[in-house]
């Protein structure tokens, strides 16, 4: 490995050393003769000051005598999108676009959202005399780079703008490193001269066009978009409205984003803890012991050059070695990402660490856990689950418990590509600096990069260096280190109550239980989970049947990667039995997605979301009462509970609105949903009717004999999954529009048609009679199939008032499905996550001191 000499100019253009050394030509090409302006793309280096990317395209601009401007936009197909990493990057955009109007800079700011998508960087691309934009080697700036400059070539082909990625993270400019680094002393000996050099320059910032008095900030009278006003927008709201990972909350008070924050944070630690980090950077129980900046640093809101800087003049040991973990580890990483093509796959760590991995992929593993054990750790290993919980609730895991906790994942998981998997899966979603290439950094180390071999071969790592989860929890103050990690959002925790506990009520209570908050589900019934719970009838309750829904699909990412892990755990299982429909008479065999459902039964689901929460059942809530200190529950009974600082109503919409109204304008838009009743009958028989399906789409309008059908559908319970084989017991569901139409009639009532119509279905198919019930009742679902989803006009995903901390949610926000809860209770706990965290951060801006821009 060896450094190069300084790189030459882009074509067409002279710029100083300092600028041109950072450049690396993504589309190599002179400036476009017919551009309008340059063109900033930011989204990786949210500052305004000390800003390599920011100083090429106004010094670009400047000698092409062109505007210059900034587009920076937030998609929502990054991997891993989710509110918390939103959260943070809207956070960030906010400061930087009142740092880039203070210095006269054009900014644009583009959500991607519903009603609010398009290929608006590609199309400004085209009007462009250069493109620039920041170096980030890792996903998913690379595949967006190499979209943009594919259709740069193909629009625009042997013409159109260069692009230029600029590195704003690095001391030592990745691109003068000719080859990939792979062992630390290596780098740090290679890059010596070329980081004394630049460690002891002050950055010098090119002025900006109100700096040099001519114009001021310039912006393009056509954008392709309307820009957001981020000083006044409501940042929660339209998180909520983007197509994102909802589950993974937003970290409130401990870490918000943007450049003030960031600023403030390396103030505070260069002026308390830094001359320490020597001695106490390994002790992750201890607050304090590290920076805590790596959030700040990955998105660029403090400037990687002042922080070293800053470290370098304080002088000591603790800068010092903090300066080898930012220059040294941190760089090396950069670099490493920068030339290795794909560092997701396990092909980017080193043959022999590779070989001995795959060599042992088949040992015999300790414990293998699904996804959720792992990402809400419940493994029943208490320090690696507390590390977890540092994640998952605080966004964050200190460096040095990071390789213990990767290590641990060797252990568990079946072969080091699955570990891979979920190390990147755990760390990006969780972490506010994942899919930093530090990250990736740490992550491969874990499975031999930047290391060496450790003979003698141990089971499962090999020759690959282990490291022990109990060794390590046993140098640690663990009563410290759990109560550093268990903060709550606030002090006292936040209190909140959910009235349902359906699916979406379930999704919603337990999201908010893993940020931190006090939870408590009230339900009217006697046990969870709504129409996907199970009803038990007979002597002794010896007949299990799904009364309500009967099967699920994925349809949506977000809620497959949970389908997936309740797989692995036996909480769910595809349905295997033969499935027909009936046109015309006629039975088919029905080709579907794969049907899913609860093992043993469908209630299992909801009993496992239910597991780790405080649900009350068979407390039905008559009224809403506000007085002091919050929300009060009454109760049919003559109780009541309270007070909450929020209350969350995930039951059918009338039920919702009627419990709402008269306190929150949300009761308006609830009203709108509209729903289909459903009657069910429940049959068991001694003798099995010999049908030859198990489950049946009941299409036709008219039974055999030409009386109107009134059934829908019929399932045999003993083909699901986990349930028992005797007795035959099956459940039939009448049309939507018949059972509306009947919807008030009684159970006596209604049973015996729908018994005739399935005895006459049955008949027909198998000419044989329909053999005698030897137990049969009805059920009513009055608010069963929605026909008419509520929305507010953008296809809401909840509902949330933060003036009264009222929310409501529930299948009904997203036309019906077990998914359509799931997505929308998941959407409603990321909203009221989200209003807390823009509150606290708030109240942080204001009671801290102010940073410099």
């Amino acid at each position: 490995m060896s450094s190069r000499p300084d790189i030459a100019s882009p074509p067409g253009l002279s710029l100083p050393r300092r600028l041109a050394e950072r450049i690396r030509l993504t589309r190599d090409a002179p400036p476009a003769a017919a551009g309008e302006f340059v063109l900033y793309w930011m989204h990786n280096a949210l500052r305004a000051t000390e800003n390599p990317a920011l100083d090429a395209a106004l010094t670009a601009a400047q000698k092409l005598g062109l505007p210059a401007f900034v587009y920076h936009a937030i998609s929502e197909r990054y991997p891993f999108a989710s509110d918390r990493h939103h959260t943070f990057m809207l956070e960030g955009a906010r400061d930087v676009s009142a740092a880039l109007a203070e210095r006269g800079v054009g900014y644009a700011f583009h959500l991607e959202r519903p009603d609010h998508r398009g290929p608006h960087l590609k199309t400004l691309a085209e009007r462009a005399a250069v493109v620039v934009t920041e170096e980030m080697p890792v996903e998913p700036i690379t595949s967006f780079l190499t979209g943009l400059t594919d259709h740069l070539d193909a629009v625009a082909p042997g013409s159109g703008p260069p692009i230029w990625s600029v590195d704003t993270s690095c001391v030592v400019p990745m691109p003068l490193v000719d080859q990939r680094p792979d062992r630390a002393f290596q780098f740090k000996k290679a890059t010596a001269k070329l980081r004394k050099q630049r460690l002891t320059e002050v950055w010098q910032d090119v002025p900006t066009p109100r700096e040099r008095g001519a114009d001021g900030p310039f912006l393009p009278d056509d954008l392709p978009f309307e820009p957001i006003e981020l000083a006044s927008a409501d940042l929660p709201a339209m998180v909520a409205e983007c197509a994102i990972d909802h589950t993974v909350f937003p970290i409130a008070g401990h870490t918000p984003g943007g450049l003030v924050a960031g600023e403030r944070r390396w103030a505070a630690y260069r002026e308390n803890g830094l001359k320490q980090y020597a001695a106490t950077r390994n002790d992750a129980a201890r607050e304090g012991s590290a920076s805590r900046m790596s959030p700040y640093l990955h998105y660029g809101m403090v400037s990687p050059f002042r922080t070293a800087r800053e470290a370098k003049d304080l002088g000591g040991k603790g800068p010092e070695k903090f300066l080898d973990e930012l220059l040294t580890w941190r760089e090396l990483a950069y670099h490493f990402c920068f030339h290795t093509p794909d560092p997701d796959s396990l092909d980017a760590i080193p043959d022999w660490a590779r070989e001995t991995l795959e060599a042992h992929a088949s040992d015999e593993r300790p414990a293998l856990y699904d996804w959720e054990t792992l990402a809400r750790g419940t493994t029943g290993t208490a320090f690696w689950d507390l590390c977890q919980r540092s994640l998952l609730r605080q966004g964050e895991l200190h460096n040095n418990v990071r390789m213990t906790w990767g290590k641990a994942l060797l252990d568990w998981t079946p072969g080091p590509r699955r570990c891979l998997e979920l190390l990147l899966d755990l760390n990006h979603r969780f972490a506010l600096d994942g899919r930093d290439p530090s990250s990736y950094g740490g992550l491969l180390w874990v499975l031999g990069q930047f290391d060496r071999p450790f003979p003698p071969s141990k089971p499962i790592s090999g020759v690959v260096r282990d490291r022990s989860v109990k060794r390590h929890a046993a140098r640690l103050d663990m009563d410290r280190y759990e109560k550093l990690v268990s903060r709550p959002p606030i002090e006292p925790a936040p209190t909140v109550a959910v009235i349902g506990a359906g699916i979406a009520g379930l999704v919603a209570a337990r999201t908010l239980s893993d940020a931190g908050w006090q939870v408590t589900v009230f339900d009217k019934g006697r046990g969870v989970g709504g129409r996907a719970s199970s009803r038990r009838e007979g002597e002794g309750d010896s007949l299990s049947f799904d009364h309500g829904a009967q099967y699920f699909t994925i349809k949506d990412d977000r809620f497959g990667r949970f389908v997936q892990a309740w797989i692995e755990r036996g909480v769910i299982a595809p349905w295997t039995g033969r499935l027909a429909a009936v046109e015309n008479g006629d039975y088919q065999v029905k080709e579907t997605p794969e049907l899913l459902m609860g093992k043993p039964t469908m209630g299992a689901l909801p009993r496992h979301l239910a597991a780790d929460l405080d649900v009350r059942s068979a407390r039905r809530v008559a009224e809403l009462n506000y007085g002091e200190g919050g929300w009060r529950l009454a109760f049919e009974s003559g109780a009541d509970e309270g007070p909450f600082d929020r209350v969350l109503v995930t039951a059918p919409a009338p039920q919702t609105a009627e419990l709402l109204d008269g306190h929150t304008p949300l009761t308006d838009v609830i009203r709108t949903a509209e729903y289909h009743a459903c009657w069910a009958a429940l049959l068991a028989f001694d003798t099995a009717p010999a049908l030859p399906f198990d489950g049946a789409f009941l299409n036709d309008s008219r039974l055999p004999d030409g009386r109107p059908n009134p059934l829908a559908w019929a399932s045999r319970e003993a083909s699901k999954p986990g349930r028992p084989g005797a007795p035959e017991r099956w459940v039939l569901h009448a049309k939507a529009d018949w059972s509306d139409e009947h919807v008030d009639r009684s159970p006596a009532e209604i049973l015996p048609k729908l018994v005739a119509a399935f005895a006459a279905l049955v008949e027909h198919a198998v000419g044989k009679p329909l053999p005698t019930p030897s137990h049969q009742t009805a059920h009513r679902w009055r608010f069963a199939q929605i026909k008419t989803a509520a929305s507010a006009g953008q296809g809401d995903e909840c509902f949330y008032d933060a003036a009264t901390g009222l929310g409501a949610a529930g299948d009904w926000c997203l036309g019906g499905r077990i998914e359509g809860a799931f997505l929308s209770g998941a959407a409603l706990a990321g909203r009221v996550a989200g209003d807390l965290a823009a509150t606290r951060h708030a109240a942080t801006r204001e009671d801290g001191a102010t940073a410099s821009s």
